[in-house]
């Protein structure tokens, strides 16, 4: 088989499965009318609109979860490595976790975390 005839054959498959997928759904979905109460806050009437805007002290916030979610991105395949690189990797994430301390030092410094 050509390269041009097996990624051909490939799209076709993946075209299949999407337009399966798409079959399925609608096979086993409930309704299409609208829902009488909205699924947020058990049925409840929201108080405000869905794309209100937040106070800016939220999105330090998120950095800062970010930072720290980053964090355990890397920290997971370095534990699989540590044993076959040595000492080196040691010293290489605690230089990295020393620079995500210093960040949250300096967000501590500037007010971030203050929520009053």
């Amino acid at each position: 088989m050509s390269g041009i005839t097996a990624a051909l054959f490939l799209s076709g498959v993946a075209l299949l499965a999407v337009a399966g997928l798409y079959g399925a759904a609608r096979a086993v979905r409930v309704g299409s009318e609208a829902l009488s109460a909205a699924p947020f806050g058990s049925g409840l009437e929201p108080m405000e609109h869905a794309v209100s805007r937040f106070h800016v002290r939220w999105y330090t916030v998120t950095l800062l979860f970010l930072a720290f979610d980053m964090e355990m991105v890397f920290m997971y395949p370095w534990t699989r490595v540590i044993s076959a690189m040595g000492p080196s990797a040691v010293i290489e994430m605690f230089v990295f976790l020393a620079v995500l301390v210093v960040g949250v030092v300096y967000a501590w410094r500037e007010g971030a975390l203050r929520w009053t």
